[in-house]
């Protein structure tokens, strides 16, 4: 029980560790460091998406034959939809933009990056849930260690992305500590995204590679949809390609070794 706490909780630290940067750093962070960090965070992602998500999934359907693919592509597919429904739904700011999406609300330009972060953090909280839970029931395909690459994985994404938030907001106009502050609840949604997930498999154990797959399709969305964008806007695009590649890199070799 208290291996599986800790591996909920690591993304979290991650975050909260990555928020501390704003303690230590300038009001502003250099646009090519930004944009290595969302590449990284890029990478880790989709390397994790293919390794710990849709692939397992589908060795989990192996009975069902050459059909062994459908609950990764509807899970996938259910998954983006889902975020695509919430982007929509949720009044939010992206990183560098001036224009709020999503239903108009008066609330603070704070609020709205927070609501913006909280929307990326919820799918990563539930791979490392979806992750957990498969390696709950027996191991056969996704092993303890493989669920602790995968929450070191999205730790490591996570302390860069920790910083990207809490340092604009100081920019914005907010004290060290409410950025802090921020920064820090914003990675509070994994642990509830992982804990939902995990009741969900137990309750439910036929949905568990609909949920790896909806798990992946999720954060796929959040990459294609934000991180990418931000990252290849504008100077300095190579740099995130760099960070990509190494985020990547990282993340397949975690998962196979530890796994």
């Amino acid at each position: 029980m208290t291996g599986i706490i800790l591996t909920l909780l690591i993304p979290f630290l991650g975050t909260t560790l990555g928020a501390a940067f704003v303690f230590f750093m300038k009001d502003e962070m250099p646009a090519h460091v930004q944009k290595s960090l969302l590449g990284f965070a890029s990478g880790v992602m989709v390397a994790a998406s293919v390794w710990s998500l849709l692939i397992p999934s589908m060795e989990m359907s192996v009975s069902m034959g050459r059909l062994m693919v459908l609950p990764a592509a509807v899970g996938l597919l259910a998954g983006m939809g889902f975020l695509l429904l919430i982007d929509m739904l949720t009044p939010h700011l992206h990183l560098g933009n001036a224009r709020p999406e999503g239903p108009k609300a008066h609330l603070s330009k704070v609020a709205m990056l927070s609501l913006a972060v909280t929307i990326h953090n919820f799918p990563e909280g539930m791979a490392v849930g979806v992750v957990v839970a498969g390696a709950l029931q027996g191991g056969e395909w996704i092993s303890a260690a493989g669920a602790m690459a995968m929450a070191l994985g999205i730790a490591i994404q996570n302390i860069p992305e920790g910083a990207i938030i809490s340092m604009p907001m100081k920019a914005a106009g907010g004290s060290k500590m409410k950025s802090f502050t921020m920064g820090t609840l914003s990675g509070a949604v994994e642990p509830i995204g992982a804990l939902l997930v995990i009741f969900l498999a137990s309750v439910m154990e036929p949905i568990l590679p609909y949920l790896l797959a909806f798990a992946a399709g999720a954060m796929l969305y959040v990459v294609i949809e934000e991180l990418i964008p931000e990252a290849s806007e504008g100077e300095h695009s190579n740099w995130s390609t760099i960070g990509f590649a190494i985020g990547f890199v990282l993340m397949m070799v975690m998962d196979v070794v530890l796994s």
